[in-house]
């Protein structure tokens, strides 16, 4: 007996051959057009209890039209484009790609670190305008550091969070955490890690790093308040969702130095506007919203998001429920 896979999406023939191939046996796609009326999407997936949503959204209107659907599965980590709540109350579940990019945005995270202490962005551009060094090495070197011996704060432990602060071992750092879980002693011993409060941990890490989704509870958790009690010489990395950070409030902060540079995967609006300051600033460092990307995640999200779907479609439990909001 096969089992049917239900993907809403637009028509990526690559990706849903990617689908197709790492499904597991005995198992169907049936592709869904996003762009279709949801009164025609509806008539598709009457017979879905799971659907794997690319992009990583799911409207209510739809899921009030599907009587048996029991889950809505992303492939991505961020479900903040959701209504978890109101599809929790029609009995439907959701769940993120279980931790699929996770390696990914681990190491796109401690690059944005390096190359932030470094001012790659800088040392690349000056070459390619053939300038050589230019100016660069007076305009920088008594902010240019080794990550050596930093204090590297970790604001959300879970699988990402995790990753980075196991990365870093080898760079000799002092890691701290903050979380609202406590995590089992043993895995903090092996990594090196000291939990604090959050405060605590604003007011001692060299580096702060996010890694946290964006909830009602976590947008705009970095405000003035916030920079304020950070280090002149604080780094603020982000790499998980813009709205985490209070934009304004950090472009001030940068205006009034009172931290010293920051390293961004996501911004606020994306893309951002083009006369957003902090496009203009030599401290900061910006990439596009790519972290997660890399051809392993990307087998990796995949794989688990059709595995997921085939296992509810198959009447068993799902792994990697999302229960925050």
């Amino acid at each position: 007996m096969s089992t049917t896979v239900y993907v809403l999406s637009r028509n990526d023939p690559k990706q849903l051959e990617t689908f197709r191939r790492l499904a597991p046996a005995g198992t169907e796609l049936t592709w869904v057009d996003v762009s279709l009326p949801i009164e025609e999407q509806a008539a598709q997936l009457q017979d879905a209890t799971a659907v794997i949503a690319v992009p990583s959204a799911f409207p209510i209107e739809l899921a009030l039209k599907c009587p048996n659907l029991r889950l809505v599965q992303t492939t991505s980590a961020g479900t903040n484009m959701i209504d978890i709540p109101a599809l929790n109350e029609l009995n439907i579940q959701v769940a993120n790609n279980g931790g699929g990019n996770a390696v990914a945005v681990s190491e796109h995270t401690i690059a944005l670190m390096v190359s932030v202490y470094r001012h790659m962005h800088q040392q690349f551009q000056a070459v390619k305008n053939r300038q050589w060094a230019g100016t660069i090495r007076q305009q920088w070197l008594a902010q240019a550091y080794e990550l050596t011996d930093k204090t590297v704060g970790i604001v959300g432990l879970g699988r990402i969070g995790q990753r980075v602060a196991r990365r870093l071992q080898g760079w000799d750092c002092h890691l701290i955490y903050h979380d609202p879980v406590r995590f089992p002693v043993d895995l903090e011993e092996s990594l090196h890690l000291k939990r604090v409060g959050f405060d605590e941990l604003l007011r001692t890490a060299d580096i702060i790093t996010l890694h946290v989704p964006l909830t009602r509870q976590n947008k705009g958790m970095i405000s003035d308040r916030e920079f304020d009690l950070m280090k002149p010489t604080a780094v603020l990395i982000n790499a998980c969702r813009g709205p985490v950070v209070d934009e304004a409030a950090l472009i001030r902060a940068l205006q009034a130095h009172k931290i010293m540079a920051a390293g961004l995967d996501v911004l606020e609006q994306e893309p951002t506007p083009a006369d957003n300051p902090l496009l203009d600033m030599d401290n900061v460092l910006i990439t596009p919203h790519l972290a997660a990307f890399a051809q392993e995640s990307y087998e990796k999200s995949h794989a688990f998001a059709v595995q997921n779907t085939a296992r509810v479609a198959q009447g068993e439990a799902p792994e990697s429920v999302v229960d925050y909001y």
